[in-house]
C-alpha cells in the first residue's frame, strides 16, 4: 500500500470500532467531536507533509525491511543521519502545528522493541522478534499510526508490581492459552491513543521474578474487544465547544490529546506477543525506549517553542514595543534556550550507535540531558512570553463580547464597539489581531496547549528524577575519579 493521504488517514478512523468515552458518556462519532478533531489534524499533518515534495527527506524514508518508501514515522533508524533526521523532522512537525503530533511515541517504542526482542531471543530462543518484525511490517506497509503505551497507574509506588493490593495496577496475563495470552490492567495519560490504529504495550519499570506475570509486551488493534479509552481533561478544553470560538480557542486547527486506555480481558494471539515472563529484559525495553522519547524533546518541543517565539515577538509588535531593549533581550533569551535544546536532540543522535539487531539507538547520557533540559527550559520560554504579552493575556473578554451588539453607551455604543475600542492594538494592527495573538499565547502558555508543551515538558517521557537516575547510571563517575587520579598523581 502507497503512504496515505491525510483525509484518507482521517477516513479509516471512521472503521474503527474504538470505545471513546468523554465525560461519562460514550462518544459515537468522536472522529468529528470538537474536543477530539484537533488532535486528529495533527496526528494528520503528519500524513499531509509525508505526501509534500519539499519535505520527503525528512518525512520518508527507504524500509530496512521491505525496500519501500514508508513514512519516516514507522521506520527503524539506520544510521546517525536517520535519527537527526527524525529530531528535525519532529521540529518541522512542532511548527506546523504547535502542537503534539502524537505519532512520536509509537516509533520510539518500534524502535525500543526491535533491539530488544533481538537479544530475548537470544538469551531464550523465543520468538519475539520475529514477531515484531512482521508486526512492524505490516505497519508499514499500511502507513499505520501506532500508540506506544507504557505509563501504568502503578497504584502504591513504594511497591512492585506483584505486591499491589489491585494487580491491575499493572498490565499483566491473567491467563496463558496455547494460542496467546489475555491481559487486563490500564496505562495512563496515553497520547494520541484514540487516534491510532494499534498500540503496542511495553512495562513501565524494571522488575523481579515475582512480577513474571507483568514482565509483558504486545500489539492489540485499538478497537479490540474489551479495551476502550476514557478521554482526558486539558485546560479550557471546552471552549472547542463553544459555537464559533475560534478566536478564544486559541489554536482552533490543532491540539493534543490524552487518555486512560483500559484493558478488560484482552485476548492477544501469540503472534502479537514480544515479552512474556522474561522479567529481566523488561527495564531495556523501558530505559531503550526512555532514551528514544528523550530524545524527542529535543525535536518537538523545539518547534513548538519556535511557534511561541513568533507569537510572542508579535504580541511584543502589536503592543509597540518591538523596539524596546528589554523585549529584544527577552526574545534573545527565550531563542538561545530553544536552540540549546535543539543542540541536545542532535547531539545525543549525532552520537548513537548500531545495536545488535542493527538498528540505531541514541547516547543515553545525552538523551537524558536534552529531557532535564526539557523539564526547565520551556518553563522559562513561557515565562518571558507571558511577560511580554502582558495581562491581557489573561484577563481579556470573550470574543462573544468583541462581537456583541448589546447597546450599554450613551451614544448608541455596543459592547463590541466598546471592547474594540479600548483593546485596540497600535496603528496599523486590528483589534482582532491583537485578540487572536494573546488568545493563541493564553493556549500556549496556560491553557489545552500547554499540556503538549510547558506539563508534557515537565511529566513527558519520564518525571525530571527519572533522567536524574539515568544521568547518574550513565554519568561514569568512576571513570572521571580515575581521571582526575591520573593527572593528580594519586595511586
Amino acid at each position: 500500500m502507497a503512504l496515505m493521504t491525510a483525509q484518507e488517514y482521517i477516513e479509516s478512523l471512521r472503521k474503527l470500532k474504538t470505545r471513546v468515552y468523554m465525560f461519562g458518556e460514550e462518544i459515537e462519532n468522536w472522529v468529528d467531536h470538537p474536543m477530539i478533531r484537533p488532535s486528529i489534524n495533527c496526528v494528520a499533518m503528519t500524513y499531509a507533509l509525508a505526501q509534500d515534495p519539499q519535505y520527503a527527506d525528512l518525512m520518508t524514508v527507504k524500509s530496512s525491511l521491505t525496500g519501500h518508501t514508508v513514512n519516516r514515522f514507522t521506520h527503524l533508524h539506520q544510521s546517525t543521519e536517520d535519527l537527526i533526521n527524525k529530531v528535525k523532522m519532529q521540529r518541522l512537525l512542532g511548527q506546523k502545528t504547535a502542537s503534539c503530533f502524537q505519532r512520536c511515541v509509537g516509533m520510539d517504542a518500534f524502535n525500543a522493541v526491535f533491539s530488544s526482542t533481538y537479544e530475548i531471543d537470544e538469551k531464550y530462543g523465543t520468538h519475539y522478534h520475529e514477531n515484531f518484525k512482521n508486526f512492524i511490517t505490516m505497519v508499514q506497509d499500511n502507513d499505520l499510526t501506532v500508540d506506544g503505551a507504557m505509563t501504568d497507574p502503578k497504584g502504591d509506588r513504594s511497591k512492585a508490581p506483584s505486591a499491589q493490593a489491585d494487580p491491575d495496577m499493572y498490565v499483566h496475563v491473567v491467563e496463558r492459552r496455547e494460542d496467546g495470552i489475555v491481559v487486563c490492567g490500564a496505562k495512563c495519560h496515553q497520547t494520541g491513543s484514540i487516534n491510532s490504529h494499534w498500540h503496542i504495550f511495553m512495562p513501565t519499570i524494571s522488575m523481579g521474578e515475582a512480577d513474571k506475570d507483568w514482565a509483558v509486551s504486545f500489539a492489540c488493534p485499538t478497537d479490540a474487544e474489551g479495551m476502550y479509552m476514557i478521554y482526558g481533561r486539558q485546560s479550557c478544553d471546552t471552549r472547542k465547544l463553544e459555537e464559533g470560538a475560534s478566536i478564544d480557542v486559541g489554536n482552533a486547527k490543532f491540539g493534543g490529546q490524552e487518555a486512560l486506555v483500559v484493558l478488560d480481558h484482552v485476548f492477544i494471539p501469540n503472534e502479537y506477543i514480544f515479552l512474556n515472563g522474561e522479567y529481566e529484559f523488561a527495564g531495556m525495553i523501558v530505559e531503550r525506549f526512555a532514551g528514544y522519547h528523550r530524545q524527542s524533546y529535543g525535536g518537538c518541543k523545539v518547534g513548538v517553542g519556535d511557534v511561541v517565539i513568533g507569537a510572542t515577538a508579535l504580541a511584543a509588535e502589536y503592543n509597540g514595543v518591538e523596539k524596546a531593549s528589554a523585549v529584544k533581550d527577552k526574545l534573545i533569551e527565550m531563542t538561545h534556550l530553544n536552540e540549546t535544546l535543539y543542540c541536545c536532540g542532535i547531539a545525543c543522535s549525532s552520537q548513537g550507535f548500531k545495536t545488535k539487531a542493527g538498528n540505531y539507538q541514541i547516547d543515553l547520557l545525552l538523551a537524558n540531558v536534552c529531557k532535564q533540559n526539557v523539564t526547565r527550559f520551556p518553563y522559562e520560554i513561557v515565562r518571558l512570553a507571558e511577560d511580554v504579552a502582558g495581562g491581557l493575556m489573561v484577563t481579556m473578554p470573550s470574543q462573544k463580547d468583541f462581537e456583541s451588539d448589546t447597546v450599554v453607551g450613551r451614544n448608541g455604543e455596543t459592547i463590541g464597539d466598546i471592547c474594540n475600542k479600548f483593546f485596540a492594538a497600535r496603528e496599523g494592527v486590528s483589534t482582532e489581531d491583537r485578540q487572536r495573538v494573546m488568545r493563541f499565547l493564553e493556549n500556549m502558555c496556560l491553557g489545552a496547549a500547554a499540556v503538549g508543551y510547558r506539563t508534557e515538558s515537565m511529566h513527558g517521557a519520564g518525571s525530571p528524577q527519572a533522567q536524574r537516575i539515568m544521568i547518574a547510571r550513565q554519568g561514569n563517575i568512576q571513570g572521571k575519579k580515575q581521571l582526575a587520579k591520573d593527572i593528580a598523581g594519586i595511586q
